[in-house]
């Protein structure tokens, strides 16, 4: 099992995570740095392995001529020594051979028998003062010991009192009368020719370095010329966003980038226009639905009046006159209920809404909220169920906001319930709170779902509605929702039924998290309170929560 990464190496990466996805500055540099230490690196590369190649070939040839020479002159003093007796003074030509060497070649050498042979004399073998002779490896001496004719070479440590120097061995054979086979080797120390290699190899790195640090700079200064005016443009569309309608970007040369700049403001001059256009004609049209809302309240007021007295005198009435009391007191109760919320949508549009906020219990929200449209449900023959499972019930909210939205949820799913259960769920956590409203009748589409929050919308205009309704009612609890920083979601198939979710923060001014109530909920539990129950049971019951 893998260690666990430190909190503080984890912080680190995700900064420089997100510093690398936000900088496109950064990206830029930090790709054309790389591809070009890539590059650069394979080609100072393959320049220190040809010098490299290159040198020590050279000095090899070098080593090999000096000792194809030494070889030579050495086998000629040799044959040269052999008296008409056939006799040779084998110590005598030991010490001629070896001044013959040291004249033909500056490299250190040894004479050294080939072991294996009889001869009537023997040479003692011969090396330079202080040369150490394991150097010259067995690899090497079986080659040589083949007498071929040819040169064989192999590359060496030397040791030095500093610790060791490269060098090259060159190995013959010499023939030496009456003494035998013998093998001369050449040691040639390489020290220079490695030398010179290090300064070419540190030379390219620091060219190479030096080379790469240009080219990233170049790339910073180039990049930041080019991406400067982009940044620019980005920082100004976001204050042109957040409503600085005014910011512009500088116009200076005749570059595309002046163009850009140009065409972003011409862009920007046109939104400008038109926002302002649309707010002054929003200015305009809630202000005329406010006026008009107010000034009918008067005449409406009057007009309730008459069309009250009528009413309760209806029965004195002919049966038609009667029934168009009846419509008239219907249709100025539904044109009362319009202009109360059409005042309530322009309160919204304007911004002129304030919360009164209180720690309320849900459930007995809820509870209240159920017993006012129980005679409605009764009428569908509609039940209806509280599935309350207890928890932090209690919120800052907007009681009589929050009760508006219940009584239009509620009158919905009785609208739309076919007679079926209607289950209102209630729960939460330390965070947040949650209302859903769960019918199983007709359900909705997904044209449907898309338009369920619009102003003035119905999901079926042509129904016959128990609750009256204006279809303002969604688009005022989404309004209630939003202003206690909450949210009202939906759930609907259709034939199996619709559930809409209210999720609001138990503390006013923090964020909501998940909700604790799923879309749609679970099937109602088992002990789910039931339309018979108490309101005092239910309240007992809660307290023991």
């Amino acid at each position: 099992m893998p260690a666990p990464v430190p909190y503080g190496w984890r912080s680190t990466v995700g900064r420089l995570r997100h510093v690398w996805r936000t900088s496109l500055q950064l990206r830029t540099v930090a790709i054309t740095v790389l591809f070009t230490t890539v590059g650069v690196t394979l080609i100072s590369g393959y320049m220190s392995i040809s010098i490299a190649t290159n040198l020590y070939d050279a000095r090899k040839q070098q080593v090999l001529a000096e000792a194809r020479q030494a070889t030579v002159s050495a086998q000629q003093l040799l044959d040269s020594s052999v008296t008409q007796t056939g006799t040779i003074d084998v110590e005598a030509v030991r010490q001629v051979a070896q001044t013959t060497i040291s004249n033909v070649t500056s490299s250190q050498f040894a004479i050294q028998r080939t072991p294996g042979q009889v001869t009537p004399q023997t040479m003692t073998a011969l090396s330079t003062s202080g040369l150490e002779l394991s150097i010259i490896s067995s690899d090497l001496r079986d080659q040589v010991a083949v007498d071929d004719g040819q040169l064989y070479s192999q590359a060496v440590s030397i040791p030095t009192a500093e610790g060791s120097d490269p060098g090259i061995v060159v190995g013959s054979a010499l023939e030496v009368p009456t003494a035998g086979q013998y093998e001369l080797y050449l040691i040639s120390n390489v020290r220079d020719v490695q030398e010179t290699l290090d300064f070419v190899q540190q030379t390219l790195v620091i060219g190479s370095l030096l080379l790469i640090g240009t080219i990233g700079l170049v790339t910073y200064f180039v990049v930041r010329l080019a991406i400067g005016p982009v940044r620019l443009a980005a920082e100004t569309a976001e204050r042109l966003a957040d409503g600085q309608l005014d910011q512009r970007i500088p116009e200076r040369g005749e570059d595309v980038i002046a163009t850009l700049a140009r065409s972003f403001n011409r862009m920007a001059d046109s939104l400008q226009r038109q926002i302002t256009q649309l707010a002054d004609l929003s200015r305009v049209q809630q202000r005329f639905v406010s006026d008009v809302s107010h000034e009918l309240r008067t005449p409406l007021t009057t007009i309730r009046l008459a069309g009250d007295v009528l009413y309760d005198q209806r029965d004195q009435f002919t049966p038609t006159t009667a029934r168009t009391a009846e419509l008239l007191h219907t249709q100025v109760e539904r044109f009362e209920v319009m202009l109360a919320d059409l005042l309530e949508m322009s309160r919204y549009d304007a911004g002129a809404v304030e919360l009164d906020v209180e720690p309320t219990n849900l459930v007995r929200l809820v509870e209240e909220s159920l017993e006012g449209i129980r005679p409605l449900a009764d009428e569908r023959s509609s039940e209806l169920r509280l599935v309350a499972p207890g928890g932090y019930f209690e919120a800052d909210v907007d009681a009589r906001r929050v009760r508006r939205v219940l009584q239009n949820l509620l009158g919905n799913a009785v609208d739309h319930g076919e007679g079926k259960p209607i289950v209102v769920h209630v729960d939460s956590d330390a965070d947040a709170i949650a209302i859903a409203v769960r019918d199983y009748g007709l359900g909705m589409d997904e044209a449907q779902l898309e338009r369920v929050f619009d102003r003035f919308w119905r999901a079926d205009p042509s129904r016959q509605r128990t609750t009256g309704g204006t279809g303002l009612g969604l688009a005022i609890a989404t309004e209630d929702a939003q202003v206690h920083g909450g949210q009202l979601d939906v759930w609907s198939r259709p034939g199996e039924g619709t559930c809409f979710r209210l999720t609001l923060p138990r503390r006013r001014g923090e964020a909501i998290g998940r909700s604790p109530i799923d879309l749609p909920p679970a099937e109602p539990l088992d002990g789910a309170l039931q339309p018979d129950d108490a309101p005092g049971d239910r309240a007992a019951r809660e307290g023991e929560r």
